[in-house]
């Protein structure tokens, strides 16, 4: 179940990964606080790639998998692996659905306290309150290009899975480029977000298992 709850972190959104270097501390958080949440307001849909590279601590090479990511408005996710094997995560609302090639399952995000504080996470990020979630503490840094959001989590659930969630945040249209969590294992998942279209019409089937 961990590795799907990695996952819905990854709901948030979008843009192709670029250098991190140079970066400082942010001297005031308010424009970015702003310009966050504007954005999001102004984002009603987004479909992009993705490339997920996990890293394990038994292994020395790096799992990578490759797929196709849709978002809608309000709280319709869809996550599908496509590479080296397909897997589908769907969010729609409260209800998520997990399907490879022999079964479905279906979860309730009302009933597990880990999958209310993901989803509390998902729709922070999508609403641009990220840097509100008082379930975490934050520094946030930037560059030229880049804000980097380092969350580290003080919400005792979240603290048994994750030590730091990072997001990378693009300055031009404020959606998440890059995401890595670090497990309190040692084990970290980075998810990149690539060729990214907003606002353009998904329609609602997209969401469902079929």
């Amino acid at each position: 179940m961990r590795k799907w709850i990695i996952v819905l972190i990854c709901c948030v959104v979008s843009l192709q990964i670029q250098a991190q270097t140079g970066f400082k501390p942010v001297a005031d958080m308010t424009p970015l606080k702003q310009q966050f949440a504007k954005a999001a307001q102004n984002t009603q849909s987004i479909q992009c790639d993705f490339v997920q590279e996990k890293n394990l601590s038994m292994l020395s090479d790096k799992i990578v998998s490759k797929g196709k990511f849709w978002f809608k408005k309000d709280n319709k996710v869809r996550m599908e692996y496509q590479q080296p094997s397909y897997y589908l995560l769907i969010i729609n609302g409260k209800d998520i659905r997990i399907k490879d090639a022999q079964k479905e399952n279906k979860v309730s995000g009302k009933s597990n306290k880990l999958f209310e504080q993901v989803n509390k996470i998902t729709v922070d990020c999508v609403r641009g309150t990220v840097l509100d979630n008082t379930d975490f503490t934050t520094k946030a840094t930037e560059n030229a290009q880049y804000y980097r959001l380092e969350m580290v989590p003080v919400n005792k659930v979240m603290k048994e899975y994750f030590k730091t969630i990072v997001l990378l945040v693009d300055k031009q249209d404020y959606s998440v480029s890059k995401i890595t969590m670090e497990e309190l294992s040692g084990d970290d998942t980075t998810i990149s977000f690539l060729h990214k279209q907003l606002n353009s019409n998904i329609p609602d089937a997209v969401f469902s298992a079929k």
